[in-house]
């Protein structure tokens, strides 16, 4: 064979590799998921919970960036069932979203297939049920989305992945909490905090190797402070973006959270203690777990290590150090500071006031005095069947009003590619903890008071945070600025599950009038119809 007819066959053989390359498709991963009662005595006592395929918490999820996740989830509760994944964009997908204002619950004895996409994500998060009171039962789990082997992470492999679900609990069921709130009361304050979901776990390395630890807060309501026992912890992730790599004793979580510490066991081998305290909260609750180094022979011993309890001012102060890597890798090749979020003209801007009002003599929560209430059709199938009178899109102004809060199925009406700035307003005495489905948003600024345009002045506009949830502390105001790139209905909501049950939450309408792939994904041929959208034709 001649030299040209060899390089001829060579370069057509490469030809259609770089074709097979390009057009191979991302990795699918299969689940099937049957969620059950079942019992469990996380505090000493037996109790009902939730289990997912018999686990409490739930199965971790493993995956790597833009694989194809498809979970048959099989409901086998006496209720009606949704899971949501906190912090997956869901791009262009809204139907997958898990939330009552984009699917139907799956009913009892029912199954519903979830397929979406982890696309251009890394990082740290959570799974948990949306619907009811679930998720004070357990039914969560971690979520990790890790790089592809072609796009570096700024830090050393670590040896080894820890989980930890951390979050309050209660002894009371789910159902009991629930009749709580329904009766027009306040939850009570809980009984412990846990680390997945048992009252003492440990994790065990070798004396020199690195290990990281992601940590979530799952809680109903309590911020949390975690430190190890004579170790440091370098951050590097928070949901989902690599940061820069500061050295913290102690990280402030609050609900809804997620964030990953590499932590070296560099002491000498014995047994530490890993400590989670409540923040803000006049009696502290502390969940303990022990990291064992693997040629340890000393037990735990105390005292723990401290932790800061309420200070504010200090809490506040720690989270402005929370800063973008702007050198490091996206979940694709371009740098993460690419996207020059401050040099962007803000389209508009909204001011968002949280508040505690009694209804009808019962206690709600609401945002610029409305306080929201789920319809029995999915607010996604009502926009895309042309549904009339399901919800409202006027009843939420762009700035707090005086007068008396009323109830209504809120939805924000915004277009496609604006450029928004929200500003969480808190005039309350707790914490606040706020996320955004669909999206991650820059936390551009945090302040005492009131905010007004001069505020402006403080924000950080070239390397602030980029994550899905973000804390409003007492009688102050934390600004994001979102870039609304991702056509849907997104839910809006407070991550403290008592306010967002009654109320505190609302939907953003992402809207472009030409219905097209390029901007959104057809509805799924599975979808669930329920409330005005059965008979609908799919």
């Amino acid at each position: 064979m001649g030299r040209a007819v060899i390089l001829h066959s060579f370069f057509v053989a490469l030809a259609l590799l770089s074709v097979s390359l390009v057009e191979a498709e991302d990795p699918y991963l299969y689940y099937t998921w049957t969620v059950t009662y079942g019992t469990a005595s996380p505090l000493g006592a037996p109790q009902q919970v939730i289990l997912i395929n018999g686990q409490f918490p739930g199965p971790t999820l493993d995956v790597v960036t833009n694989d194809n996740i498809i979970i048959n989830v099989f409901n086998k509760l006496d209720k009606p069932f949704l899971l949501t994944w906190n912090g997956i964009k869901q791009r262009k997908n809204s139907w997958q979203d898990g939330v009552l204002g984009t699917n139907c619950p799956i009913p009892s004895n029912s199954n519903f297939t979830y397929k979406f996409q982890t696309k251009d994500q890394i990082g740290t998060y959570t799974y948990f049920p949306s619907t009811l009171m679930h998720k004070a039962a357990g039914g969560f789990g971690g979520l990790n989305v890790y790089a592809r082997s072609v796009i570096s992470v700024p830090y050393p492999i670590p040896a080894e992945d820890f989980t930890l679900l951390i979050g309050d609990w209660y002894k009371s069921s789910h159902k009991a909490l629930q009749q709580y709130l329904d009766s027009g009361k306040s939850l009570p304050f809980p009984d412990a905090i846990l680390i997945n979901s048992l009252t003492q776990p440990s994790f065990s390395g070798d004396q020199g190797k690195t290990y990281m630890f992601r940590i979530s807060n799952v809680g109903l309501s309590t911020s949390f402070n975690f430190r190890i026992q004579g170790h440091t912890m370098k951050l590097v992730e928070v949901e989902g973006s690599h940061v820069v790599q500061n050295t913290y004793d102690s990280l402030d979580v609050h609900v809804g959270q997620s964030l990953s510490v590499l932590v070296t066991l560099d002491q000498p081998p014995k047994d530490y203690y890993i400590v989670a305290s409540s923040r803000f909260t006049k009696r502290v609750l502390t969940a303990t777990a022990v990291l064992r180094y693997v040629n340890s022979r000393i037990p735990v011993s105390g005292p723990l290590p401290t932790g800061p309890t309420y200070h504010i001012h200090w809490s506040m102060k720690q989270a402005r150090t929370l800063r973008w890597n702007l050198t490091a890798n996206a979940a694709r090749p371009n740098p993460q500071g690419s996207f020059h979020y401050g040099k962007i003209m803000i389209t508009r801007t909204f001011v968002l006031a949280n508040s505690a009002p009694l209804i009808n003599r019962k206690q709600r929560y609401a945002v610029n005095r409305v306080s929201y209430i789920n319809s029995d059709t999915p607010l996604k199938l009502a926009d895309y069947f042309n549904i009339p009178e399901v919800f409202n899109m006027d009843s939420i102004q762009r700035t707090p009003s005086e007068g008396p809060a009323f109830i209504s199925t809120s939805v924000v009406p915004v277009s496609l590619h604006d450029f928004i700035e929200i500003v969480f307003q808190n005039n309350e005495k707790t914490v606040q903890s706020w996320h955004l489905d669909g999206y991650d948003f820059w936390v551009v600024g945090y302040g005492f008071g009131q905010w007004t345009n001069a505020s402006r002045k403080a924000y950080n506009l070239i390397d602030a945070l980029t994550r899905h949830t973000v804390q409003v502390y007492p009688n102050s105001w934390t600004t994001i600025f979102v870039s609304l790139d991702n056509q849907g209905m997104w839910n809006m909501r407070s991550a403290i599950w008592e306010r967002q049950y009654l109320g505190q939450q609302f939907y953003l309408r992402v809207f472009n009038p030409i219905r097209t792939l390029a901007n959104e994904y057809d509805i799924p041929p599975n979808v669930l119809l329920c409330g005005k959208a059965v008979g609908q034709h799919v």
